[in-house]
Order: structure tokens, then sequence, then C-alpha cells
């Protein structure tokens, strides 16, 4: 990985470069049954709800599967719709959520999702949404990160935690000629080593094993993948 895409790859971790644009919104005033309808037609599970161009609240699929009556209600089918036209978005959104602006790190809005249990993160630009982050998001970027897309060989290792040994791993596989794919650090069993899982091609496992085995403790895993 040269330095012009280790930049640029800096440039896409940052959330601006990943938002996925929301055209599709739903209205305070919408009923809860043409709100699931949009969602469906827009293979969405969930929209910002907007008013006089601002965002005021967020409703998820999971919100109308609530306030719906269960298939194991006495209630009819009729009576089921009409209960649900009656319904408006206002009743059962959540309002006030929690947003992140357009300059955020991809990892801080990871962390922010996972600690306050959050399935989605609008994405602000001043007063305006200018997107949305969910957490099937995180995922696929969680798997460009592994490198899920490329062929190679992947190689999970502990090594020492101290000043210097991942630059050392990383020269030995330069100088051999091996394209890395992808690298990432772990914590490790003990405070001082780590677990390192790296991709690359270009090699065979043995190959692999020949270059990395004199800078580790121990390897854990490898395989083609």
């Amino acid at each position: 990985m040269s330095y012009k895409e280790f930049t640029d790859y800096g440039e896409i971790m940052i959330i601006e470069r990943r938002v996925r644009s929301y055209p599709v919104y739903a209205l305070q005033d919408m009923s809860i049954s043409d709100a699931s309808e949009l969602m469906k037609k827009n293979h969405l599970h969930r929209l910002p709800v907007i008013t006089d161009g601002k965002l005021v609240g967020i409703i998820a699929e999971k919100d109308i599967l609530r306030a719906t009556p269960s298939p194991a209600s006495t209630l009819s089918a009729y009576e089921v719709n009409y209960l649900t036209s009656k319904l408006k978005v206002r009743d059962i959104m959540s309002k006030n959520p929690v947003c992140i602006s357009k300059n955020t790190t991809v990892e801080e809005a990871a962390a922010l999702m996972v600690k306050q249990d959050l399935s989605c993160l609008p994405v602000m630009e001043d007063d305006k949404l200018v997107g949305i982050v969910s957490k099937t998001d995180m995922f696929k970027i969680l798997l460009e990160l592994f490198g899920a897309g490329s062929f190679g060989v992947r190689i999970e290792f502990l090594v020492e935690n101290k000043s210097g040994k991942i630059a050392e791993i990383t020269q030995a596989i330069a100088k051999k000629g091996y394209d890395i794919i992808s690298f990432g650090t772990f914590s490790g069993t003990e405070p001082d080593n780590a677990i390192c899982t790296v991709k690359l091609r270009n090699c065979s496992k043995s190959d692999v094993l020949d270059v990395i085995k004199p800078f580790v403790l121990e390897i854990l895993d490898v395989r083609e993948v």
C-alpha cells in the first residue's frame, strides 16, 4: 500500500465518505401504515422524520411492529388496518435522535453506536440531514477492513506489544514483495501482547509462515480465504 493509497484510505474512513444519502423520509403526520409501505417500497428498515426541512425523529420498522396488533389479536383485518391508519408517525417515532457530523470518523461512530445501542446514526451538516449510517454500513466497512472481497492468505498471530514490532513485520513482508490486503491489531491475551490479523496475496501459506514466524510469539491460524 503506497503513501497516497494510505492517505486516501484515511479520508475514506471519515463518515462523510461512507454515508448513504436519504432522499426518502417520513412526515410526522403520515400514518404508520403509509410509513411502512414507504419502507417496503424502498427496501429500508428505518426512515428519518423531517418537518420544515429539519430532522425531528427516526421511525424504524421495529417501532411499527410494536405498535401493530399481533396476529393473535381478536381484531379483524379491517379493524387492524383502521387502527394503523389512525396511528401517526409522530406517535411512535424516536424523538431527538443521537446525531453525528459528517466529519466524524468511522471508529467514533461505531463506538457511539455500541455504547448507546443504536441501530443507526443520522449524519448532519449544521442543521441539515445529509444521510444516515446504519449497523449494516458498519458491517460492510468491517468486511472491507478484513479484505473480505479479495482472495489471499490470512494469518493470525500473537506478538509482543512493544514499539517497532509491527514495523519489523511489515518491512519483512515488503522485502519479500508480498502485497498486504489488510492488517489489523486487537487486544491480546495479556497486557504485554497483541493479536494481529494480516491478509496477503502473491504468496502461499508456507511463504507467509516463513516470513512471519521469526517475529511472533505464536501462530494462531493460517488459511487461504
